[in-house]
């Protein structure tokens, strides 16, 4: 396999090609869709968090020594498989509010420092307030793992303490599969005690659930008060990797990678077809259905260079057709 320096793949960004070398930190910070992002207002001990994307647009391994927070209101963490990303990887740094311990209006400035290929650092920027009269508990719905085409109900308490003609006047969702609604409010004082059931119906797609409801209030102070709501609706089928990366790949060479096709109950592929000649698989043999599958995927470039992206599509008895980005380089002899 060509080796491709890190100057070279800089200056040849997969993502549209530079026409000069990114300055020393410039080369990072372009791997991050965004930089800054504004929570907005939270309730006490909400659950609130935010992944700052990266993809590595290069062709050379990028890792990440380490991130650190100038503020304890917000914990940083990384997420990305392995220890370091490969070309066409996504990653996040997740950035944290510690909205139980830190309250009214906070900033922090997160700094991700990368030691490969070389030492680089970017800051991530966040911003937030924490609104100590409303607590939820637990901190968020969390539907957990969902059967696909079945329905899911979960409960937290939403308790607010001060004025006594607080309300809360309404419960919005911009997602069309959740639904949330409020028990009658229990009065103890300067104390108010809510119920918010939460609902997921059985028509939801299958996917990891990301979203939030807004409790609609009558504070000037605080109208729009988010609830996180997370989950994971399984799909019927699912392939591993969900995006396959098949490397680095000269031209005259092949190279073959394995996936794995999952489903909820034993079935068969019938059909794997793809939009190139490039690419090639063939379902399992046999007539047994099964509930895990291994298929071979083998990549021959043709003539064309640079970065390849093609889907391969796997049709099954039970009525599912499973689409899977595949992705390859293909290096110029001039590389």
């Amino acid at each position: 396999m060509i080796r491709i320096t890190f100057p070279i793949a800089a200056a040849l960004a997969l993502a549209g090609g530079m026409a000069q070398p990114a300055p020393a930190q410039e080369w990072a910070r372009k791997m991050f869709d965004v930089t800054y992002h504004d929570f907005g207002t939270i309730a006490r001990g909400a659950k609130a968090e935010f992944a700052f994307e990266l993809t590595n647009r290069y062709m050379e391994d990028v890792g990440i020594a380490s991130v650190r927070s100038n503020c304890g209101c917000a914990t940083p963490r990384v997420e990305i498989d392995g220890d370091s990303l490969k070309t066409f990887e996504k990653g996040a740094v997740v950035a944290r509010i510690n909205s139980q311990s830190f309250l009214g209006h906070q900033r922090a400035a997160i700094t991700v420092t990368f030691d490969k290929p070389f030492r680089a650092q970017v800051q991530l920027h966040v911003k937030v307030y924490v609104y100590s009269n409303v607590l939820l508990n637990p901190s968020s719905v969390d539907f957990g793992t969902v059967s696909p085409g079945t329905s899911a109900e979960r409960t937290i308490g939403v308790r607010y303490t001060g004025r006594a003609d607080w309300r809360i006047l309404d419960v919005r969702s911009h997602n069309p599969h959740l639904a949330g609604n409020l028990s009658e409010p229990q009065r103890r004082g300067n104390r108010l005690d809510y119920q918010l059931h939460v609902a997921l119906d059985p028509d939801a797609p299958p996917g990891y659930i990301r979203d939030q409801l807004w409790l609609i209030t009558n504070d000037p102070r605080a109208k729009h008060i988010p609830v996180v709501v997370q989950g994971h609706v399984l799909p019927a089928i699912a392939v591993s990797p969900s995006s396959l990366f098949l490397g680095v790949v000269p031209p005259g060479q092949s190279v073959t990678r394995q996936i794995v096709v999952r489903g909820q109950q034993p079935f068969r592929i019938t059909d794997i077809h793809t939009d190139c000649d490039c690419l090639r698989a063939a379902p399992p043999t046999g007539d047994e259905s099964k509930a895990l599958h291994l298929v071979a995927v083998t990549f021959t470039p043709g003539e064309r260079t640079g970065k390849i992206a093609r889907t391969l599509v796997l049709e099954t008895d039970a009525g599912e057709r499973v689409e899977l980005p595949a992705h390859a380089v293909v290096p110029s002899d001039a590389q």
